[in-house]
């Protein structure tokens, strides 16, 4: 019995990677707003029916295509991180950036799809925030054993934080129990998002005719953003 239920596990992932990926072409050629789940199904040769049994909707299949996307480009990034470790927390984090880079440059499709225009009538649901959450705390990482190896300076806040943006800084270092002092969250947050508009702009066209030297002007970018978050230079030790 177990051998069945096994086979048919199998068979159930196959015919889901192949509907995700018949998606993804549909992407690459329609865009996220056009995506079928008709279309989807008479490209693989299925009836709509049959289809539905394995997302029963648009949104269902959107949210697993994002997920996957949100995984890939985290998975690089923790990649380069492990990659990286005991190295010069600077150059870690240009690592950890130059990885995101290049998966969105080799995926140009799925990164629209997580950070280009919104999907109309599509609303992320919560089961998305953990993978969007990766790379986030991949730099998270970098920054916290800066801290631990004394080689984190502080950024000055000027002028002081509203007490506002105080509460928003306590209230996501306790979410991702951070061991930074509160004060780096805002600043770190601000280069994450930072980033993710140098690699838009480069994706989406727009350094074109403008910034030709795109490696050099990226790394030189990321390092300053791992400055701006606090992060000197200096080798730390690997964790054991």
């Amino acid at each position: 019995m177990s051998v069945i239920r096994t086979a048919r596990e199998r068979a159930r992932e196959e015919v889901t990677a192949a509907i995700k990926e018949e998606a993804r072409r549909q992407l690459a050629d329609e865009g996220a707003s056009r995506l079928s789940l008709r279309a989807v199904a008479r490209e693989l040769g299925m009836v709509s029916s049959a289809l539905y049994r394995y997302f029963p909707s648009r949104d269902e299949l959107l949210t697993a295509l994002i997920v996957d996307a949100y995984d890939a480009v985290g998975a690089a990034a923790e990649e380069a991180l492990a990659r990286a470790a005991g190295v010069d927390p600077v150059e870690r984090w240009s690592e950890v950036c130059r990885a995101v880079r290049r998966w969105a440059l080799g995926h140009p499709h799925e990164y629209a799809l997580i950070y280009g225009s919104p999907v109309p009538g599509y609303s992320a649901p919560l089961d998305t925030i953990g993978p969007a959450s990766r790379v986030g705390l991949a730099l998270l990482a970098v920054a916290a054993e800066a801290h631990a190896a004394g080689a984190l300076a502080i950024p000055p806040v000027d002028p002081p934080l509203s007490e506002a943006v105080h509460a928003d800084a306590w209230r996501l270092s306790r979410d991702l129990e951070s061991e930074l002092p509160p004060r780096v969250i805002p600043s770190f947050v601000a280069v994450w998002a930072q980033l993710f508009g140098l690699v838009s702009f480069e994706v989406f066209g727009q350094f074109d005719n403008v910034v030709e030297a795109r490696d050099d002007f990226f790394d030189h970018a990321v390092a300053g953003l791992a400055q701006q978050t606090g992060i000197r230079r200096g080798r730390v030790s690997s964790p054991e």
